[in-house]
């Protein structure tokens, strides 16, 4: 496997809390997030929880989130 340069290992993050949405389906396919003591958040694939997690400060997810709600990445969807 090719070595990951971004975010670090999730199992370095040892007590957070990860969520994930309630529109997750049972096969795992699931984004899960995790407030972290500092004010960031941490987000990671659920199939892989001890593989990376990328962390970004809250404006960042902010101005994702607000773009997803406004249809900018709706070019993506399948």
């Amino acid at each position: 496997m090719d070595e990951i340069s971004n975010g670090v290992a999730a199992s370095q993050l040892s007590g957070v809390r990860w969520r994930k949405s309630a529109y997750s389906n049972p096969s795992g396919n699931c984004v899960e997030l995790a407030p972290l003591p500092g004010g960031e958040v941490a987000v990671r694939n659920s199939r892989h929880p001890s593989g990376p997690a990328l962390i970004y400060s809250r404006g960042e997810l902010a101005a994702f989130i607000q773009g997803a709600k406004n249809g900018d990445f709706d070019d993506l969807a399948f």
